[in-house]
């Protein structure tokens, strides 16, 4: 059966980002631009907007390495617990609308699921504790068992070996477009964009990839 353009019978392997695609952005938007700056300039004694740009160009500075993502390296880089904060803001984490349906109705198709993120384990054990997204999918793979992040082209072979799928015959979703780009790459054949990462944002539709704003639309 065909669903926006999808032929389910072509499909064995469902990859999936987690943060803007399963799960609401929302929680690493307000973390990692409002919440974390405004620890940093107490901290500090700088006013809100200073230390909102110097923790924007350090994010930058580090931006598409492991350092991006790993949670000890920005404790070390800020002198704050990012982790020990991480759980105390994790009321605010939760699925995107549509994704725990989606997650239901591919395990219905009998679909292997696979969470690949290029987030910090620690991080992933909080989101974990928090939704329960680790008991709806097969398996959660973060950047640092494969050693890269998904926008990186030796990402994609190193994930495979890992993991073992076909690429041929694999659905990848992810807000990112670098990462989808990446993938594409690498031979991935169904490749969606989710043009919604965030509750708090409008959506925002790719231009090369086929956006979906709502994962359950692909199973409804």
């Amino acid at each position: 059966m065909t669903i926006n353009g999808l032929d389910w019978n072509s499909v064995d392997d469902v990859l999936l980002d987690m943060d803007g695609t399963l799960l609401d952005r929302d929680f690493d938007n307000f973390f990692f631009e409002e919440e974390l700056p405004r620890r940093y300039a107490a901290l500090h004694r700088l006013s809100e907007q200073a230390a909102r740009e110097k923790l924007f160009a350090l994010y930058r500075a580090v931006e598409g390495e492991l350092a991006w993502t790993d949670l000890h390296y920005w404790t070390r880089t800020l002198g704050i617990d990012v982790v020990a904060l991480t759980q105390e803001l994790s009321g605010r984490i939760g699925y995107l609308p549509g994704a725990e349906a989606f997650l239901q109705g591919i395990r219905a198709k009998r679909k292997r699921v696979t969470v690949l993120t290029n987030a910090h384990a620690e991080g992933v054990t909080i989101k974990c504790q928090k939704t329960g997204v680790d008991k709806r999918v097969d398996r959660i793979v973060n950047a640092f068992e494969v050693g890269c992040l998904k926008m990186r082209s030796d990402y994609w072979p190193a994930c495979q070996k890992l993991v073992g799928f076909d690429p041929s015959r694999a659905l990848y979703i992810d807000d990112d477009e670098a990462c989808l780009a990446a993938a594409q790459a690498f031979g991935i054949r169904h490749i969606y964009h989710s043009a919604r990462s965030s509750t708090k944002l409008p959506a925002h539709p790719s231009d090369l990839y086929a956006p979906l704003e709502n994962l359950q639309a692909l199973i409804s």
